[in-house]
């Protein structure tokens, strides 16, 4: 776990140093220098003026069409994430039994742990830290979104329903959806998993908070690109979660059909 977290927290890092060097303020286009702006930001502008343009210079439905695009684009990816967790959750008794078995503070008696824990994840088939590929992957795509948006020129000065796309939602609406859409998602999520970790229960309120904050201040485009993108993302939970479950509960009858 700590080896996960740490490649996450090095992951993210690493983009912030990527993305810093890229003025938020800096229109994008096809003059833009840097390898973030020029390869991941500058395409990712250019799909949503297409997109746009397409439906009537409509540049709220062209961001939640990209929406929908992104994360059916990265379904897969959340898939293997979901099996990568599920497994180590039904692991967590054999390791349970491990620490206590070793549970010495000494220097031997925490390699010999580790060795165990190992040797555990080898028998089982599992890859301890396959659950956060999904999230590295999805990050520069994540980033490269954010800053479509607050770069690109022609949404900043549209609108889209009641609000304008480059300003704050002056009714407060958006950020709103917002902050219960991502609680929704988190629950449903921790439901399916089981996960009665007292961490993963404070995220339940902290993250829909520290993301409806800036929802209030930031431009209204953000804040729609989060809300169908939290939407998109319950009901892939349930369709993921069906699917793995169905997997398991169907019987193995060694190729032969029962009549």
């Amino acid at each position: 776990m700590r080896k996960k977290t740490g490649a996450v927290i090095a992951f993210i890092l690493l983009m912030a140093v990527l993305t810093g060097c890229s003025d938020l303020n800096e229109p994008i286009n096809a003059q833009s220098t840097g390898i973030w702006s020029k390869y991941f930001v500058y395409p990712l502008s250019e799909f949503i003026i297409l997109v746009a343009q397409v439906f009537w210079n409509n540049y709220g439905i062209a961001i939640i069409i990209t929406t929908l695009i992104v994360r059916l684009v990265l379904m897969p990816l959340m898939a293997k994430q979901v099996k990568s967790s599920r497994a180590m959750q039904e692991l967590q008794p054999k390791l349970k039994t491990l620490q206590e078995k070793y549970s010495s503070k000494d220097e031997r008696t925490r390699r010999k742990l580790q060795e165990e824990q190992m040797k555990l994840f080898q028998q089982e088939n599992i890859n301890p830290l396959a659950g956060c590929l999904p999230i590295l992957i999805q990050m520069p795509i994540l980033f490269a979104f954010y800053q479509a948006i607050m770069r690109t020129q022609e949404i900043k000065g549209e609108s889209f329903l009641w609000f304008q796309l480059g300003a704050p939602d002056p009714l407060y609406i958006l950020p709103l959806l917002t902050a219960g859409s991502q609680f929704l998602q988190q629950k449903i999520m921790m439901g399916r998993m089981g996960n009665t970790n007292p961490q993963m229960a404070t995220m339940l309120y902290v993250l829909p908070i520290a993301i409806a904050i800036p929802a209030f201040y930031f431009p209204s485009a953000l804040a729609l690109y989060w809300v169908v993108g939290n939407i998109f993302m319950i009901f892939q939970t349930y369709i993921i979660y069906e699917k793995h479950d169905a997997g398991k509960k169907e019987p193995d009858t060694g190729g032969v059909k029962k009549k």
